[in-house]
């Protein structure tokens, strides 16, 4: 049963089954992909989106109206609903909550450096509508004539995990049957990518290695993921199959700095007992932790402090897909659902890519080298961003 904190105060939910997912990612296009990938080597260079067409989703005018973001959410929505066998459902009662961190970042350089060279007439109409941060969920609902809410939640690297926390809690609530939930960011542009280096938040090495005593930063990439979160009896009556339960979800802000964690980990150690309360299980109860792990000095010592206040050490087996899939931002949160999904139903956790030589410092158990075969059980997913923003979510097996 998850439990929703809403406008007037706790309600006891609905139980939100998990019925679709897509993803992009620089795996590839799907979850088979994105399977194949976090049980493969790390990709050398940068690590875009392969192969992404997006005239599969859009007509050749049109797409050149939509900013790679607000694509890749399109993309991503309508794999997931195909996931879920296209139900039939209530145009009021459907609705997409989708995260960004900086959404159309992409119009927004290219337009600007427009107008320095051309001059303000130069400056396209399309600039606002292709830019904004809800032009992705917009674009979703647009498209599927839902009439439901359809938000955007812009927590940076939180953003995907607030996301589905969010729309789960529409289904939760009653206030809709399905909704979709996910993220997507497309800013790996020169502006973007020197801003990151500048602020010295990216690897000089180029390797993402989570939790290794090496780690020395993030490797950034793109894509976006999403998923179809339904009312349990909705889904049972349409006979509808069921990849597990977003059982729980926890949200909380450290309120200490603007780009730092709270030394630590605090805030991150309250998120995830928010979370395990909002699911009705205990610390004992998680079997897999699929962490936010940037491969940053300061996340992976505050976040492995977090998880051993809460589970004590080493705690259940943790994995950071961003060992492969590098950093989404607002898209990342999403993509490691997806992944803690596909946990669950291959029912093996995958290794976490970079991670060779232990930090003494950190003092949990890293699944590393290859993928763990496990039982599946409770999955708490984590994602923490700029701002102390902090995001978990419980993902059960069905």
């Amino acid at each position: 049963m998850l439990l929703g904190l809403g406008p007037e105060g706790p309600v006891a939910g609905r139980r939100v089954a998990i019925t679709g997912m897509g993803v992009v990612s620089c795996c590839g296009i799907g979850a088979d992909a994105l399977w194949e990938g976090l049980n493969g080597p790390a990709p050398d260079g940068e690590r875009r989106v392969p192969g992404f067409d997006p005239t599969v989703w859009f007509g050749p005018k049109e797409v050149r109206h939509v900013d790679r973001f607000a694509q890749f959410a399109v993309a991503v929505a309508d794999m997931a609903w195909e996931d879920a066998g296209a139900p039939d459902v209530d145009p009021g009662r459907a609705g997409v909550v989708l995260g960004t961190g900086v959404g159309g970042f992409e119009t927004l350089q290219n337009q600007t450096l427009l107008y320095g060279e051309k001059g303000a007439r130069r400056v396209s109409p399309r600039l606002v509508p292709m830019m904004m941060a809800n032009a992705g969920a917009a674009e979703i609902s647009i498209r599927r004539g839902w009439h439901g809410p359809s938000e955007t939640i812009a927590t940076a690297c939180a953003a995907g995990t607030h996301s589905i926390a969010a729309a789960a809690r529409l289904v939760a609530s009653g206030r809709c049957d399905v909704a979709i939930g996910g993220g997507s960011e497309a800013a790996m542009t020169e502006v973007g990518m020197a801003a990151f280096a500048n602020m010295t938040a990216l690897s000089t090495s180029g390797v993402s290695r989570p939790f290794d005593a090496r780690r020395d930063g993030f490797v950034m990439t793109e894509g976006a993921a999403a998923l179809v979160l339904e009312d349990w009896d909705h889904a049972v009556a349409r006979g509808a199959r069921i990849l597990g339960e977003l059982a729980g979800a926890g949200s909380s802000a450290d309120a200490h700095h603007i780009t730092a964690p709270a030394p630590g980990g605090g805030g991150a150690a309250a998120c995830m007992r928010l979370a395990l309360e909002d699911a009705g299980i205990t610390p004992a109860g998680v079997g897999h932790i699929n962490a936010h792990g940037t491969s940053t000095p300061l996340n992976d010592q505050a976040e492995s402090e977090a998880i051993v206040a809460v589970f004590g050490s080493p705690g259940p087996p943790v994995t950071s897909t961003k060992g492969i899939t590098g950093h989404g931002l607002g898209a990342a949160g999403a993509i490691e659902a997806v992944a803690a999904v596909l946990s669950i139903d291959r029912e093996l956790i995958p290794p976490t890519a970079g991670y060779e030589e232990p930090d003494p410092a950190i003092a949990i158990d890293v699944v590393a080298g290859s993928a763990r075969s496990w039982v599946p059980a409770p999955v708490v997913s984590n994602s923490f961003g700029f701002g102390g923003h902090n995001g978990s979510l419980v993902i059960a097996p069905a």
